[in-house]
């Protein structure tokens, strides 16, 4: 018996191959408590979630601001959110497919990402850092780092002090 196989159907075979099932991606679980404050002047925090890994760019997980305000508007105040502008959001286009979001409320948040889909790299053996910043108009600024490694796994936390709550990473496999 022959196979014949053509261009098309090797290089399907080949994505799907080099595509880790889901019980082999890593996933990261981040919940984000963005706390109730009483100030005169509210309003809701830019937010941007990014991955560092020494020796490798930092990839932006997600970034949340005022994406639909007219002529784009809500893009300029993004500079405000200073490590992350530095680290990597001055480079990007907005809005930014799989990363854009709007403001939140004050609450917990859940976001999830799996490793090699949308904008969550694969990750390779090593520490990582998973960062969150947080700024907000007539307010301050917050910076939180959770520390891990891969394969290792495991939680980390962190508790803000103003601008965030409670952070919490669980890397799973």
């Amino acid at each position: 018996m022959q196979i014949r196989l053509t261009g098309l159907t090797v290089t399907a075979m080949g994505a799907s191959a080099l595509v880790a099932g889901p019980a082999a991606a890593q996933t990261l679980d981040l919940t984000i408590t963005i706390p109730k404050l009483s100030v005169a002047e509210y309003h809701r925090p830019y937010v941007a979630v990014w991955l560092e890994k020494e020796g490798a760019a930092p990839r932006t997980l997600a970034v949340w601001y005022d994406f639909d305000l007219k002529a784009n508007e809500g893009t300029k105040w993004l500079r405000d959110v200073r490590q992350w502008w530095r680290a990597s959001g001055r480079s990007m286009s907005f809005p930014a497919d799989g990363v854009t979001g709007a403001t939140r409320a004050p609450g917990t948040h859940k976001l999830s990402f799996t490793a090699g889909r949308g904008p969550m790299p694969a990750l390779t053996g090593g520490n990582y850092t998973l960062v969150v910043e947080a700024a907000r108009e007539v307010g301050g600024r917050e910076l939180l780092r959770l520390p891990f490694s891969v394969p290792a796994g495991g939680t980390a936390t962190a508790q803000g002090a103003s601008e965030l709550g409670a952070v919490g990473l669980t890397v799973r496999r």
